[in-house]
């Protein structure tokens, strides 16, 4: 069934303390439109918008995932809207284009990703805050830190490809792996990162930044920082083909990107980053809130979208099988490799020193090794949308895939518990 005319629905990942900001702020301007949101995580938004017919569309597709919006341009889910873009808004983001070169979405706002601590909670377990990535493989961190899974959440499918474009395949996987290990809580949703940080329930966590600009603005004892390997990226919106209210959905995609809606991004309860300079919006800036140049320096590597869409399977089905799956014996493998390793450092031993470089070695290498990306079997299984079929959706699964995935966590299971008896063995004997 038709939407009736003057309702534009838009589907997004977006928490509702954003989209009630933009959807209250907008119909108070076009009395005439009513706005209706659908809440989905990205990978959720693109398989419901792909199933569902032309003309029963969706209107607006609104996600921080830039590679989300590689897809749908590719498979022509998008409509090209040529003359809504800000002309404030520059044409890059260090390396990273703001805006489609064919109009068909644009940059709506910049986030980076980075560490967020309770200053609080690390107060009372004697914790200096962390300055990067690595900093969360260390013992210190062990049971204090938080984040959520790439399958789960498409912000963290970013921070992770972050990480291993950023470090390199093998080495950002290993510092994954221990990142997770050291882990309280691999949350469901990426929100649930930042409210338990928030809350003190997580001294540490992996976030967007805006989410710490945020809980930092509301008054909870947060502090955020971004790491040496860290990209800075637009949120992006567009009108989707096939979309029932076109011409109003245009109307909202131009308001999100005008100067008036970029000033909204300077609401405490979004502090988001707007893709035009600061000096255009005419508004307040909240002291220590993001400047862009600043953070830009800060970003030091580029971020390839398509590399990251055209892998996101194998990503998120390695992180699965073997980080979230398997998480309890990753954590069991981080606290007897700590413990030896804390013994070693009172009684220095070439044997066990010997025994404990074998467990970190068994633990935290890749199933998947740099080396083996280019396996022909590998890449049509894992990479692409499968099958040579762009309409099929993201998560479709083959038997190929199922078994390897079996195997990788049959892999991981098994290098655990190998590393937990060697660190075991290098304790005993550190122990006597």
């Amino acid at each position: 069934m038709a939407a009736p005319a003057g309702v534009v629905t838009v589907i997004t990942s977006f928490p509702k303390e954003v989209t009630d900001i933009y959807k209250k702020e907008f119909e108070r301007l076009h009395p005439e439109i009513r706005i209706s949101i659908l809440n989905k995580n990205t990978n959720a938004a693109l398989i419901y918008i792909e199933r569902t017919p032309r003309g029963q569309r969706p209107d607006v597709f609104w996600a921080s995932a830039p590679d989300a919006f590689e897809v749908m341009a590719r498979n022509d889910l998008l409509e090209p809207l040529p003359d809504v873009k800000n002309p404030a808004a520059p044409s890059r983001i260090g390396a990273y284009p703001i805006n489609d070169e064919r109009h068909r979405y644009f940059g709506q706002a910049l986030s980076g990703y980075g560490i967020m601590w309770n200053l609080r909670y690390l107060a009372a377990h004697h914790l200096t805050p962390p300055a990067n990535w690595s900093d969360l493989t260390r013992a210190e961190y062990f049971g204090h830190i938080a984040l959520s899974s790439p399958s789960w959440s498409g912000t963290t499918h970013l921070m992770v490809e972050s990480i291993l474009q950023g470090a390199g395949w093998d080495e950002g996987w290993s510092q994954l792996m221990q990142i997770a290990a050291n882990s309280a809580a691999i949350t469901e949703r990426s929100f649930g990162v930042p409210e338990g940080v928030n809350a003190g329930r997580y001294g540490v966590g992996m976030v967007i930044d805006f989410f710490a600009f945020v809980g930092k603005r509301s008054g909870f004892p947060v502090d955020f920082t971004y790491p040496d390997i860290n990209n800075l990226i637009p949120a992006s919106i567009g009108v989707i083909a096939g979309a029932r209210n076109h011409a109003e959905a245009r109307s909202f995609v131009a308001f999100t990107l005008s100067d008036q809606g970029q000033r909204l991004l300077l609401d405490p309860r979004i502090s988001r980053m707007p893709v035009v300079p600061y000096d255009t919006l005419q508004g307040k800036v909240a002291a220590g809130y993001p400047r862009l140049p600043d953070t830009v320096t800060r970003s030091s590597r580029s971020f390839d979208a398509a590399l990251a869409q055209d892998r996101i399977r194998l990503v998120t089905a390695m992180f699965d099988q073997t980080i979230t799956f398997p998480i309890r014996e990753l954590r069991t493998v981080a606290r007897e490799i700590f413990n030896a390793e804390r013994l070693l450092a009172q009684r220095p031993d070439a044997q066990a020193a010997e025994l404990i470089a074998q467990a970190r070695r068994l633990a935290f290498t890749p199933v998947v090794a740099k080396r083996d990306l280019g396996d022909a079997g590998l890449r049509s299984t894992f990479y692409g949308r499968g099958d040579g079929d762009p309409s099929e959706p993201l998560a479709r699964s083959t038997q190929q895939s199922i078994a390897l995935e079996r195997g990788w966590n049959t892999h991981a299971r098994a290098a655990y518990a190998q590393a937990i008896a060697l660190a075991r063995q290098a304790s005993a004997r550190l122990d006597k």
